[in-house]
């Protein structure tokens, strides 16, 4: 694990900055060392899943691995299941423990080891959320046609359900259909950036274009929203990231209506609640892209990192900042009950070797000869 401390934010002026250098604030390993959890997030722009984890109170570390345009993170608690969604593909992984400790690059160093079990070639369909359902199926937010499918082995992809403007099934990305909330297993609320009907209509008037809609009853929640990600349903209550205006908001799904939590000041994208913290990403804007440029820069820092949040004081309680190499984050996730866990992606041949049976666990060895 690369390992960094807060006085790195006194030398980057003095040193060129070293691939995937960041800082945080003292208090966030002790955090996350009394949640016992992992932050987990992806970053397309670098091609990335990164775990932080607390070495101890004191110390965090940071365990970047390679994916192709990493985007939807999906964990399941129960099953012990993380899915990603990169280019063409999600990738699911399961946890086994009995090789985390005999891992051969770091024995007795991880207390979890996710290895790639299944991979859904899915085709280029530009999934963004992701979530495992009630009896443990996949479904994700196909931006490209607009609609949320469940992910299994019979097709690319099984539409579940669309937006009520959207007439048909078609890769024209109509309303950037992107964000979805799991409600007791079901999908319960989605985010789009308009209703319109036709090829990219919500580049049009993306900055007050934005929608929540209930998935139950096709009703539009609430509209006119800056660029809304990352729905999430937590204790009772919506919340939803509004990224152009960098915002966390309360929805009211009864007044049709919502309140700023805290201005997070960048561009917030990525999001994850977990024992009354809300664990929320920002990016840089990209200047090469159209959509960036209708942003209104001012107010929002042009900075990439998590930013952690506690919830019923609206307070920021830290804060992990990139100073290289990531610029845009699309996801944030959280593992729980694991310190320091592992991943193994499917680009280097390692997983190969880790072999898995009801009943044990193996490393393959290696013939000299």
């Amino acid at each position: 694990m690369h390992l960094f401390r807060e006085k790195v934010k006194q030398s980057l002026t003095q040193h060129p900055a070293q691939p995937f250098q960041c800082s945080y604030d003292l208090q966030v390993p002790a955090l996350l060392h009394n949640l016992n959890c992992t932050i987990v997030l992806s970053t397309f722009q670098a091609g990335k899943l990164v775990l932080f984890s607390a070495n101890d109170e004191n110390q965090l570390g940071q365990l970047p691995r390679s994916f192709k345009k990493p985007m939807g993170i999906a964990y399941d608690p129960a099953t012990e299941k993380l899915a990603l969604a990169c280019e063409d593909e999600i990738i699911v992984f399961k946890n086994a423990p009995g090789l985390a400790a005999h891992y051969p690059r770091a024995p007795r160093t991880y207390d979890a080891l996710f290895m790639p079990r299944v991979t859904y070639h899915t085709g280029a369909l530009d999934i963004h959320d992701l979530g495992f359902g009630a009896q443990g199926e996949l479904i994700g937010v196909n931006t490209l046609f607009s609609s949320i499918d469940r992910i299994d082995d019979n097709y690319n992809f099984t539409p579940i359900w669309k937006p009520p403007f959207i007439d048909k099934l078609v890769s024209e990305d109509r309303c950037h259909l992107n964000g979805m909330a799991i409600v007791y297993g079901k999908p319960k609320y989605a985010t789009a950036f308009g209703k319109g009907n036709s090829a990219q209509s919500w580049r049009e008037n993306l900055m007050h274009s934005g929608l929540l809609i209930d998935i139950e009853t096709d009703e539009i929640v609430v509209e006119g929203l800056p660029m809304p990600h990352s729905p999430r349903f937590y204790s009772g209550e919506i919340y939803v990231l509004l990224s152009a205006t960098g915002q966390l908001v309360r929805v009211n799904a009864q007044k049709g209506n919502y309140e700023i939590i805290i201005d997070l000041g960048g561009f917030a994208r990525g999001m994850s609640i977990y024992m009354d913290y809300a664990f929320i990403g920002l990016s840089k804007l990209r200047s090469s892209s159209v959509s960036f440029s209708k942003i209104d820069p001012q107010g929002l820092k042009n900075e990439a990192g998590v930013v952690i949040l506690h919830l019923p004081t609206g307070k920021i309680v830290g804060k992990i900042s990139y100073s290289s190499s990531v610029e845009e984050i699309y996801e944030v996730q959280i593992i729980p009950n694991y310190i320091r866990p592992n991943i193994l992606n499917t680009l280097t041949p390692d997983f190969k070797d880790g072999l898995s049976t009801p009943e044990a666990t193996f490393w393959v060895r290696k013939n000299s000869n």
